[in-house]
């Protein structure tokens, strides 16, 4: 739970959205296919969504060993509101949606536990393991957004934009993070649908010298020169999601899940001994799991 709820959140919940849309659609008319005339009586309704998988992602922010992590998530749209916990982050949209089928506009509230760093014992390389333990930090924030329905492919597909901004609360690092998003999410009938999202990361002076610079008395501990970073974009990543209902369909019962993401460290984050030297500029994030709808 390092970095999954980071880089796919955003897509999972604009998924989550673009199920609430006639996907039926795509595939066949109702009045030939009982499955899809199922389907269509579930548009509109509330929904919840639970799920469990696996994630395959590096040992910390930066580093080039990867190990398997729990990816729990869960996602509820009630009354056109969308409520999404993807591992260690909780996001609300306020703003209701359910009677406009084009344009769907976003705000609320976000929350992270950023647990980077904060089991050393379970980072490979022992440079960075000597670096020391950082606490968990509780970043608070919101996001604005806004998306738009049947622009690619489709009527029914969805093209939407978001920025969020969070800010520690806890004094670990006491900075703020700002996180543009771009997302694309389609059905491809009553079963199955796929995505895509870009999004990135700017981090502010106290995230850099919390999670990227090297003190005088760390370099001697770990072998790793003494290092200040300083604040600026952090990196970018870009992937893809896909899901496939394996009974009832997209709004109702088990479904299969996956996800691939490739990431890109920047600046002076990249140039940290901690990645250039330790680990690696290149992110690789891969998570597969099941969920439920009900």
């Amino acid at each position: 739970m390092r970095l999954f709820p980071r880089v796919i959140a955003p897509l999972i919940a604009t998924g989550a959205l673009s199920l609430s849309l006639p996907a039926w659609a795509q595939d066949t008319t109702v009045s030939s296919n009982p499955a899809a005339a199922e389907m269509a009586g579930q548009m509109g309704k509330n929904t919840i969504t639970v799920g469990l998988g696996a994630a395959y992602l590096p040992d910390y922010e930066g580093s080039n060993d990867y190990s398997l992590s729990p990816a729990p998530a869960a996602l509820a749209y009630i009354d056109g509101h969308t409520i999404t916990l993807i591992g260690n982050r909780l996001s609300v949209d306020l703003i209701g949606d359910k009677n406009n089928r084009e344009w769907d506009f976003q705000a609320g509230p976000i929350g992270v536990v950023n647990l980077d760093r904060t089991a050393p014992s379970r980072i490979d390389d022992a440079r960075v393991r000597a670096l020391g333990k950082i606490g968990a930090a509780v970043e608070l924030g919101g996001y604005v957004g806004i998306g738009k329905v049947g622009v690619v492919t489709s009527p029914y597909d969805r093209l939407s934009v978001s920025v969020s901004y969070r800010h520690d609360v806890t004094g670990v690092h006491d900075s703020g993070i700002w996180q543009p998003s771009v997302n694309y999410f389609t059905p491809l009938s009553t079963k199955a649908a796929v995505g895509l999202f870009a999004t990135a990361e700017h981090a502010g002076r106290g995230y850099a010298r919390r999670y990227f610079s090297i003190d005088p008395n760390q370099s001697v501990a770990s072998g790793l020169p003494v290092y200040n970073a300083r604040s600026g974009w952090k990196d970018w990543s870009v992937g893809g999601l896909a899901t496939y209902s394996i009974t009832g369909n997209l709004l109702k019962g088990w479904k299969l899940v996956g996800g691939l993401t490739y990431g890109r460290m920047v600046n002076d984050f990249a140039d940290s001994p901690i990645v250039s030297q330790a680990g690696s500029r290149s992110q690789w994030l891969s998570a597969l799991g099941v969920a439920y709808t009900f």
